[in-house]
């Protein structure tokens, strides 16, 4: 059995991203319930350290999320971030009220006083804050350990026990030793780091073959990364119980349905069905503009058509799909808050006959890109930029026509071009045009043009859940820009976004 620390959900956007960061210090880690028991904890030897995730909540509000507090008198490491760091100070004596000055984004923080999750590290450090609280007063038993402008008690640990508080968020990129605070943190709780990838893939093997058994499982294949990783993963659990279903909704990228179709018929050993739907997807799609309506009808028509497919098949029990642990917390949990729903999340209608199987749910894009090099996947596919399961529709900005169709193919075939000529894309994580509804005044040909302005969409990221702008160098977006407004018929104007995620999303809609 390995070590593991466990996190506890508060319900940040970040929660699973803590656990991420843990098992890629190579302790496993797993999110569960803020309403587990200390009891429960106490019968799980395997249990070394506790991390209390953030949260959107005010401790002092009535519908806060709270906590056992036996929890602080277990004699293991708690280490407790943002939301988490101020409901242990409320529970064990301090004070949390509404700060006068938020502090979200970037911040300068100074140690003040030794700490073990920052030893070695600089007096003055960047760490990332989202927080509209401040902890007023401390809990009994701790002292300051670091501060900032605004914020009076940015680190706290207790003077007897293993017991820590970080006012910011540690586990996104944007802090830059937030990694060795939590690789500090694991080293105080005497985790042994044993956890690896393929650890991950012989426990979900196991598990897949217990739940199949010798019943037939049909897959969402998309050709993207997600699901092609999942359909190896099954392929090697359950090998021909695995049928893969191919849906062209027509919507995908230029000219990749015939590439999805030539390349899992070459490269795999399994069985491929591919099912041209364009029509009846565009027909749903007529006159919808809202992007949330247009996810909806998306994942509805793709169920549709699996069970049309499956209809067709004998003995099918099982309904496997790609989804990760992103697409799971945006769509909302128990404890966060919706941000956008995803096609191949919470879609599945109840008289659906299929028991639905996710075995990357809780899995980030990059430890899926680990995984599908691990199986033996190629890089080429492994290391393709992500693409939404609603394809171009959600980059598409209003109604969904043919015409519009077109103009995303063909300017996002030419900015990958060009990426792939300057090797952008061995740096930048994800990159696309959006088509926008609104139109602009042009020269062309030296008559007036009423055309449509398109936007460029590039930024880095490393796990998908927060995200920079790339700097791509004007030259580029020049050369990009020419080459659009030249050979693609319908586009006056192009515009790049700069605008980094939080606040943004990385996909428009």
């Amino acid at each position: 059995m390995n070590d593991k620390i466990l996190v506890l959900d508060f319900g940040s956007q970040y929660n699973q991203l803590i656990v991420r960061r843990i098992r890629e210090l190579g302790v496993y880690s797993e999110l569960v319930s803020h309403e587990i028991l200390a009891t429960d904890i106490i019968k799980d030897q395997t249990i070394k350290g506790i991390i209390l995730s953030g949260g959107p909540h005010s401790v002092y509000d009535d519908d806060s999320f709270q906590i056992d507090e036996h929890i602080f008198d277990l004699n293991i490491p708690i280490l407790g971030i943002c939301y988490g760091m101020q409901l242990m100070m409320y529970k064990l004596g301090g004070k949390v009220e509404k700060s006068l000055s938020h502090e979200y984004g970037k911040t300068d923080i100074e140690i003040t006083e030794e700490n073990p999750l920052t030893k070695g590290l600089e007096k003055k450090l960047t760490v990332w804050m989202s927080h509209g609280d401040i902890v007023s007063k401390l809990g009994n038993g701790f002292i300051e350990t670091a501060t900032s402008k605004s914020t009076p008690y940015v680190m706290v640990k207790h003077v007897d026990k293993l017991l820590f508080g970080i006012q910011f968020h540690p586990e996104v990129s944007h802090t830059p030793q937030g990694i060795n605070m939590l690789n500090a943190f694991i080293d105080l709780t005497k985790a042994k780091k044993t956890w690896s990838m393929a650890q991950f893939i012989d426990f979900e093997m196991h598990k897949i073959k217990q739940i199949v058994g010798h019943k037939n499982v049909i897959l969402g294949l998309s050709g993207g990364v997600d699901s092609s990783v999942a359909a190896a993963l099954l392929d090697k659990a359950i090998g021909k119980q695995l049928t893969c279903i191919f849906v062209d909704h027509g919507l995908l990228r230029l000219n990749e349905g015939d590439e999805v179709e030539s390349y899992f018929n070459k490269n795999f050993n399994l069985n491929f069905i591919r099912v041209d739907a364009k029509n009846l997807f565009l027909d749903r799609l007529k006159n919808v503009s809202d992007p949330e309506s247009k996810r909806k009808i998306i994942g509805q028509t793709f169920i549709e058509v699996f069970e049309q497919e499956v209809s067709k098949m004998h003995h099918v029990d099982f309904l496997a799909q790609g989804t990760l642990y992103t697409d799971l917390i945006e769509s909302g949990t128990k404890s966060a808050q919706t941000i956008k729903s995803h096609h191949n999340v919470g879609g599945l209608p109840k008289h659906m006959r299929l028991s639905l199987i996710e075995p990357l749910n809780t899995l980030f894009k990059d430890e899926v890109r680990v995984l599908g090099v691990e199986l033996g996947l190629p890089k080429t596919l492994v290391n393709r930029q992500p693409f939404p399961g609603p394809g171009l529709a959600i980059r598409i900005i209003g109604e969904i026509t043919d015409e519009k169709i077109e103009i995303v193919q063909k300017s996002d075939y030419i900015l990958r071009k060009v990426f792939m000529d300057h090797k952008l894309n061995e740096s930048v994580w994800q990159y696309f045009t959006v088509l926008t509804p609104i139109k602009t005044v042009g020269v062309k040909g030296d008559q007036r043009s009423y055309e449509y302005v398109l936007a460029i969409r590039a930024v880095t990221s490393v796990d998908g859940m927060t995200a920079d702008f790339a700097h791509i160098p004007f030259d580029i977006l020049a050369t990009i820009s020419s080459q659009i407004i030249n050979e693609v018929s319908g586009v006056g104007r192009v515009v790049y976004d700069i605008t980094s995620k939080p606040p943004g999303t990385i996909e428009w809609e």
